[in-house]
C-alpha cells in the first residue's frame, strides 16, 4: 500500500524549545518518524508543509495543503493537522477534492510529551485506509474514524465528538 502523509504541524508534532521556554511547531518528521519506523508493509511519500499551529493557518495555507492534495500522485492520504481548526481545513479540502481517500489526524497531547495518543491516531487513520472505503474526507480522533464534518472538538471538555 503506498500512502502520502501531509504534515501540516499542529500539536501532534510540537516540541519544546529550551531556548524560548515555549512549544513550537519544527519543521521536521520526528514525530511522524518514530511512528512509521514500526509500518512494514506501507511506502510512505512525506510531505512536510505548512508546520504551524492550526490557529496560525490561513486560507492561503489551506490552498496549499488542498494542492498538496491534488498534485499527489496517491488516491490514499493522511493529513496530520492541528485540532483547533481541521474542521475547517478538511470543509476547504471537499469543495475541491473528490476523487482520493483522505484522512485527517492529529493530537490535543504533543507526541513529544505522551506519544499514545498522537500514535493513536495515525494508526486509526492508517488502519482506516487500509480497508474498502469510499473516496471522501474522514477524520481520525479518539476512538473513531468518521465523516470529517460528523465529528467536532468540544473544546470545554477536550475531546473529538460524533455530531449528527
Amino acid at each position: 500500500m503506498n500512502i502520502t502523509i501531509i504534515n501540516t504541524g499542529g500539536t501532534f508534532n510540537k516540541r519544546y524549545n529550551p531556548i524560548k521556554g515555549q512549544l513550537e511547531v519544527p519543521s521536521d518528521n520526528i514525530a511522524l518518524d518514530k511512528i512509521t519506523q514500526s509500518c512494514h508493509n506501507v511506502e510512505f511519500e512525506i510531505k512536510n508543509i505548512v508546520s504551524k499551529d492550526s490557529l496560525d493557518m490561513t486560507d492561503i495555507d489551506r490552498q496549499t495543503i488542498t494542492d498538496a492534495v491534488i498534485e499527489s500522485k496517491n488516491e490514499k492520504i493522511i493529513i496530520i493537522h492541528g485540532t483547533d481548526t481541521v474542521d475547517l481545513t478538511s470543509a476547504f479540502l471537499k469543495e475541491q477534492v473528490k476523487n482520493k481517500k483522505i484522512v485527517f489526524t492529529g493530537a490535543m497531547v504533543p507526541m513529544s510529551i505522551d506519544e499514545v495518543e498522537a500514535t493513536m491516531n495515525f494508526s486509526m487513520a492508517l488502519g482506516f485506509l487500509s480497508a474498502d472505503i469510499k473516496d471522501g474526507i474522514y477524520l481520525a480522533m479518539h476512538g473513531v474514524v468518521v465523516d470529517a464534518s460528523k465529528l467536532k472538538k468540544d473544546k470545554s471538555i477536550g475531546k473529538f465528538l460524533i455530531q449528527e
